[in-house]
């Protein structure tokens, strides 16, 4: 995948936005050296980016997010070093934004300035699996909600629809159309498909681009 300085992912909660970063800080890794993962997800304290910390660690990844991330204090807390994700121009960052539009508003703080540098893309992460996804016109409203919560507008879909464990290839393949419709009414193009390594291989020559994702692990 080719990045911008800054690639923001947002959609509805539990679309597997979390799973997306971690993987793509790690992609982005491999193609720059000054790399963060910013957890700007103050909507969902329990599944978070910081828990694959010390991966990030390891590979020289900046980790930004709230001292909470992760931790059994549900409180909305923004990180202490969150403006250094438009202050530093040398850094690329990969922003996981929380669920829906209340997650969006944490975005809105610094919208002028990635607005004024233009150097982004915004990303909304689709899974139709999910129970207030199922269509695109629902898809669609979600995404015009978040837009209006940050305001900032989106640049591009992302296909990640899955069932976790339990998704076959043909649940994947069968998410194309419902992919298609999204892409159809939002006007914006379809950057990639995400499937679970398990099933890469499997999908690679059936659908392009595809971008493999080793999951997460929850924390016990």
């Amino acid at each position: 995948m080719n990045y911008k300085r800054l690639t923001i992912l947002c959609g509805h909660y539990g679309s597997g936005k979390t799973n997306i970063a971690v993987n793509m800080a790690l992609d982005l890794h491999s193609q720059r050296e000054n790399v963060a993962i910013a957890d700007l997800d103050i909507v969902n304290p329990y599944f978070r980016s910081k828990d694959s910390e010390e991966a990030f660690k390891e590979h020289g990844i900046r980790l930004i997010c709230s001292d909470f991330a992760s931790s059994n204090v549900d409180l909305p807390s923004m990180p202490a070093d969150l403006y250094a994700i438009t202050d530093d121009n040398s850094l690329s960052v990969i922003m996981d934004i929380g669920g829906d539009d209340r997650g969006a508003y944490a975005l809105g703080r610094l919208r002028d300035a990635i607005l004024n540098e233009n150097d982004y893309e915004m990303l909304m992460v689709v899974n139709k699996f999910r129970p207030l996804t199922p269509d695109a016109p629902s898809t669609i409203e979600v995404m015009r909600e978040i837009e209006a919560a940050c305001g900032i507008p989106f640049t591009g879909i992302i296909n990640n629809s899955n069932l976790a464990g339990e998704t076959t290839a043909e649940d994947v393949l069968g998410s194309a159309r419902y992919a298609e419709e999204v892409v159809r009414l939002s006007n914006l193009p379809l950057v990639l498909t995400t499937v679970e390594d398990r099933l890469f291989d499997e999908l690679k020559e059936k659908i392009s681009p595809l971008f493999c994702l080793k999951l997460q692990k929850r924390p016990v």
